[in-house]
């Protein structure tokens, strides 16, 4: 696999797409991160990181739905930075996703965070993903 974030991410879309309550998606110290911020900013209900063996282990993502309205947490997820050209920026030119409703996830020197933490910290990175 060449590019595991955006394996990440199609994952999440069609789990969304086919209506699925929970997400199996094998683990990465990165992808962990990315669940982490998807989850304190209230994209995902819950997720859970098990061991299914030595060598191998999964991240279980509950997904978060308003069942009156029959519509998911996540409209859209996309991958900027790719490994064929990688995307970074400075501080001052960060990205505002959905003028600031939707969130862009950089890892930054100081770790995987949103957008407006990165602003308030005043460090750039690579922008992995616009979700909204």
């Amino acid at each position: 696999m060449t590019d595991p974030i955006a394996d990440y991410l199609t994952r999440l879309r069609n789990a969304i797409s086919a209506g699925h309550r929970v997400v199996e998606i094998p683990s990465s110290r990165l992808k962990q991160e990315i669940t982490k911020v998807l989850f304190d900013k209230g994209y995902i209900l819950n997720y859970k990181f098990e061991d299914v063996d030595e060598c191998r282990a999964i991240i279980k993502v509950a997904l978060k739905y308003d069942l009156a309205q029959k519509t998911n947490a996540i409209k859209a997820l996309k991958r900027v930075s790719r490994p064929g050209l990688r995307r970074y920026v400075g501080y001052r030119d960060l990205p505002r996703v959905l003028n600031g409703l939707g969130i862009a996830i950089l890892s930054t020197s100081k770790g995987v965070m949103t957008d407006k933490e990165a602003r308030d910290l005043k460090v750039g990175g690579e922008v992995l993903c616009y979700i909204y």
